[in-house]
């Protein structure tokens, strides 16, 4: 009698998630919109290249050149005052007076995508009248609506229909093309754009911030520990970096407490930019320019305190950041705990009321903060940096990847990645715990819709 045949084992079936990716794949649409996403990083790259080329020489001018020119070494304690008047005035007007208000309101977060094509020349006249002058922000989030817009106004070229899909990617790419040149590294524009986009939603982040945590404590195992000398299995770095001390545990539990009180002290500053940026959106011409002066007087109540330039505070704090790290030793406890205070408040002002983005003002106050604590028992200057600019950069932009990624790039030293990463999820989870700031009213022509409170 012979057996029954057996039926063959049959393949699983493809994951319908990928088969979707595929059909996607195969629509001449998506395919020429990819292509020409790839070609817009071009001019994209090179506006951004030359927006911030004029940005730093702007403010080279202002802040070097102009004060040797009147006969002064450094910049005097009074310089902000009369440059953030001139130039909440005239960010005032733009808010007012041109479509787009300037771009959106720092304190709102960073967006993805770009304003439309008659709103970029107020994003880039916000820019140049808020960064060089001394506002408290960085270049970052002018560059993303710069990227976006341009890519999307040259949408034509690709004779695509408007559709929301595809305005969505063009943004997108040319967002992070754009934000790639100030970093100098792809990677992290990539990374940036994915969490600001929000691919996954809440979802992606319930389950990333429990998985980022475990890699950051399992990578201990490797890296050694206190007198744990780590299990080498080889590494893919090519190329010698700065060397770090060995994590210990005063490292690790110090990097849990100042993730906490940072995650606090950053929505704190964030809170008062919320609240200044709804009576910015009652009064949009006269609270600009009472809160960008009253910027300018952090930044010479610092420099008439501590005798160092005021613009230690009235700046991104990008270039400060470099002495800051290079140097630490420089900076006496009461200067660290005045630029503090004084950078705190002055960065608060300026969320709501001038125009610019979060993360080099909350990359240096963590910093500042970290060489602070970095005496406490246990606690070296290494772990104290980056401990303290994870917790400040993700409170400040609540996307802890992209945090982990720039603080990582900024030390130069996969060293310090366990404690980056503990430092940016404690701070992360403690930061959302928080009660959520008041919601930003629009404000200005045409605004652009905010994002809810984080």
């Amino acid at each position: 009698m012979t057996q029954p045949t057996q039926p063959s084992p049959q393949p699983p079936a493809r994951p319908a998630e990928a088969q979707r990716l595929g059909e996607l794949l195969r629509t001449p649409g998506y395919r020429k919109t990819l292509v020409f996403c790839g070609l817009i990083g071009i001019p994209v790259s090179l506006a951004a290249f030359w927006f911030l080329a004029g940005i730093h020489k702007l403010e080279s001018l202002v802040w070097v050149d102009l004060p040797h020119a009147l006969g002064h070494d450094a910049p005097p304690w009074w310089w902000p005052l009369p440059l953030l008047l001139v130039s909440g005035v005239c960010v005032g007007q733009i808010v007012t007076r041109l479509p787009g208000a300037g771009g959106h309101i720092p304190a709102s977060g960073l967006h993805a995508g770009g304003p439309g094509a008659a709103a970029l020349p107020g994003v880039i006249l916000a820019a140049v009248f808020s960064l060089p002058l001394g506002a408290t922000l960085g270049p970052e989030a002018p560059l993303i609506a710069l990227g976006g817009g341009l890519a999307i106004a040259l949408r034509h070229l690709t004779g695509t229909p408007e559709t929301p899909m595809s305005t969505a990617l063009l943004g997108a790419a040319g967002a992070a093309a754009a934000i790639a040149t100030i970093f100098g590294n792809p990677l992290v524009g990539a990374v940036l754009l994915m969490e600001v986009v929000g691919v996954g939603g809440p979802r992606l982040f319930a389950v990333m911030l429990p998985a980022l945590l475990a890699s950051g404590i399992g990578s201990l195992v490797f890296s050694g520990f206190g007198r744990w000398t780590g299990l080498g299995t080889g590494d893919l770095q090519l190329k010698a970096s700065p060397q770090f001390p060995r994590l210990d545990v005063g490292d690790v539990a110090w990097s849990i407490v100042i993730a906490v009180v940072l995650a606090v002290g950053v929505h704190l500053i964030q809170y008062g930019g919320r609240l200044t940026a709804v009576q910015v959106a009652r009064r949009p011409l006269t609270v600009t320019t009472l809160s960008a002066l009253a910027a300018g007087v952090c930044a010479a109540a610092y420099a008439l305190g501590t005798g160092r330039s005021p613009a230690d505070v009235a700046s991104s704090g990008q270039a400060t950041l470099g002495q800051l790290a290079g140097d630490p030793h420089a900076w006496g406890v009461g200067a660290l705990i005045a630029v503090l205070l004084c950078k705190g408040a002055a960065f608060s002002l300026c969320l709501g009321s001038l125009r610019g983005g979060p993360i080099f003002p909350s990359l240096f106050l963590g910093a500042a903060a970290g060489v602070l604590c970095s005496p406490l028992p246990g606690l070296g200057i290494g772990p104290g940096l980056a401990a303290g600019m994870a917790a400040a950069t993700v409170t400040a932009m609540r996307l802890p990847v992209s945090s982990v990624v720039l603080v990582v790039l900024v030390l130069g030293s996969t060293e310090m990645i366990p404690v980056t990463i503990i430092a940016a999820v404690v701070a992360f989870v403690t930061a959302e715990l928080l009660p959520p700031g008041p919601p930003i009213p629009p404000v200005g022509r045409n605004p652009r819709p905010t994002a809810p409170a984080p």
